[in-house]
């Protein structure tokens, strides 16, 4: 089933990206109405909206999902569930097509629930008790942006249908579109995780690995953003992009700090996916949705890669995931650590790969841009900092020697998963100057001093060099400020952010839920309602038992009463 699913993925990726060029270089879109049932005036039209936007977005994603279906053939082959796995999978990039070529609300929310439950079935897969927190988390933090989508449903009765992309333009300073749009942010917010909402990501690594590396890198977390590509023009000018310029940027600054104390491998890579998440929405909330997109595409190859490296490591370390037990990985693995440097790499912005076209071209316009010296410290202080726990992962696990034990089974013979890795490989390389060249044909005219041009370089060297001196394992213990508890612990723990969404949210409804059920349930409701009922049936009974019982007295007395009551009846009225 798996090689099946390959070729048919690996197909349809390849013609969506020649259609995608062609809309490209002729510069059009086609809108297709499906009648799907009509009965006397009353009809059901489905929408599609196929733009080169969709159309090389859907490419990629079937492009990194026919690859990590290839990878899962060895990563889960010892699994007896794995077609169900495959499965699931299949539904996952069904559901995120329909999100991707809809124009239409109902349809989206078709795709965007299909995606919420999908993603819940995979993270619960290995069916343990952190399997199901982490699963639960992830299904009511996303629930939260579900009802937000319900509600702008709702609003949109106030138009004519909801095929939203006729009246963005025409309606943009409505108060409906502005709750709209307010409403899809909010969607958007807990779908790509950002704070505070931000806790679902990290724990939804407990799914298995070819999961993380297709659903919570490169293309669950990037709905979100893709939707927010589309309400684009409610953004411009308006307090929701002010809103979402401070939280994405403060999501980007959390993350890139928590990767830093995190020690856990596939951790520390969703830290980095949600530091980059949210570099994508602060420029899309800048106005600039064109690099938002660019960026979302480029990082979804090399983060996949990433993803797969980290899996097929923790396959060789026997489950383990910890990287303090890694090290020499770089001698006993060499194709796998040459494909983990190089989205490492890419992910930190090296000139010329693929993540490197994207962020340089984001940083610049940043410099370029209107915009308050915060929210500058926090773009490039993120970058710095990507370089910097870029360089500590590998600085644990490819360097010195192996921490785990004198007896191991490292071995790079993986020859599935390595030609797995080997397609994105390639992308991660070329992947970013393609589509530089295909999204932007005529090239930016940036103008900047030359500080300012040599800033991101700057910021990304002293990154690396701090990344290595908090590595150094002989200076990190003379550090007197990084070993105190607070501080790592408060940074370590995304902000505590975790803690107020688990405990901080479910104290109080438990706390009112246990007042209810001792008071109610419990008690009068108890008492007045069943419990009463009950005794009061058991005492009727029991009299018309005993009426019953056929004892002549008994029927001579009920004579004499019910004669008495005539009697009175009749004298009184």
């Amino acid at each position: 089933m798996c090689s099946i699913s390959f070729l048919v993925l690996i197909l349809f990726s390849t013609n969506f990206f020649l259609f995608s060029l062609l809309m490209l270089v002729k510069d059009f879109c086609m809108f297709i109405e499906w009648e799907v049932v009509s009965f006397n005036s009353c009809s059901i039209v489905m929408t599609f909206l196929f733009d080169w936007m969709s159309l090389l977005f859907m490419s990629f994603v079937l492009l990194i999902s026919s690859l990590v279906i290839y990878y899962s053939k060895e990563y889960m082959g010892g699994d007896i569930n794995i077609n169900r796995f495959i499965m699931l999978v299949l539904m996952f990039v069904l559901s995120m097509m329909l999100l991707i070529i809809s124009p239409n609300l109902i349809s989206i929310l078709l795709g965007w629930d299909g995606l919420g439950l999908v993603s819940y079935c995979l993270v619960i897969y290995f069916q343990n008790v952190k399997s199901y927190n982490a699963g639960m988390l992830t299904a009511l933090s996303n629930r939260i942006g579900d009802v937000a989508f319900l509600l702008a449903i709702a609003w949109m009765l106030n138009y004519g249908s909801w095929n939203y992309i006729f009246y963005l333009e025409t309606m943009k300073n409505s108060v409906e579109m502005e709750i709209i749009g307010g409403l899809i942010m909010l969607a958007a917010m807990t779908k790509s995780a950002q704070i505070p909402f931000s806790s679902w990501l990290p724990a939804a690594m407990a799914a298995p690995t070819p999961v993380s590396a297709l659903v919570h890198s490169s293309t669950l977390v990037t709905a979100g953003i893709y939707l927010l590509i589309r309400f684009n023009i409610l953004l411009c000018n308006s307090w929701m992009g002010q809103v979402l310029l401070l939280v994405s940027g403060l999501t980007m600054f959390m993350a890139g700090l928590g990767a830093n104390f995190e020690f856990d491998l596939k951790k520390i890579i969703a830290l980095s996916t949600l530091s980059q998440l949210g570099l994508m929405m602060s420029i899309l909330s800048m106005g600039f949705y064109k690099l938002a997109f660019f960026h979302l595409l480029s990082h979804a190859l090399f983060k996949a890669l990433l993803f797969m490296c980290a899996g097929a490591i923790i396959h060789n370390m026997n489950n383990s995931q910890d990287i303090r037990l890694m090290g020499g990985l770089g001698i006993y693995m060499p194709l796998t650590s040459g494909c983990f440097n190089v989205a490492n790499l890419a992910l930190c912005g090296m000139p010329f790969l693929a993540g490197f076209y994207s962020k340089d071209l984001i940083l610049e316009i940043v410099s370029l841009s209107y915009i308050n010296m915060f929210s500058f410290f926090l773009y490039f202080f993120s970058t710095g900092l990507t370089v910097c726990y870029s360089l500590r992962l590998v600085y644990y696990s490819m360097t010195g020697e192996l921490n785990c034990g004198s007896l191991n089974m490292l071995s790079d013979e993986g020859w599935v998963m390595l030609r797995g890795m080997s397609g994105l490989l390639i992308m991660s390389i070329i992947g970013g100057s393609m589509l530089s060249w295909l999204i932007f044909p005529t090239p930016y005219m940036i103008c900047l001093p030359f500080y300012l041009k040599l800033l991101t370089l700057f910021v990304c060297i002293v990154g690396g060099l701090l990344g290595y001196l908090i590595s150094n394992v002989s200076l990190f213990y003379f550090n007197k400020s990084l070993n105190n508890y607070l501080v790592s612990y408060f940074s370590g723990s995304m902000w505590f952010m975790p803690y107020i969404s688990t405990y901080g949210v479910i104290n109080s409804p438990l706390v009112l839920g246990s007042v209810v059920y001792k008071s109610f349930d419990q008690g009068w409701s108890e008492f007045m309602g069943g419990q009463n009922l009950y005794n009061k049936l058991v005492n009727y009974s029991q009299l018309v038992y005993f009426l019953h019982n056929n004892n002549l007295k008994i029927y001579l007395l009920l004579f004499v009463l019910w004669i008495t009551f005539l009697f009175s009846f009749f004298f009184l009225f």
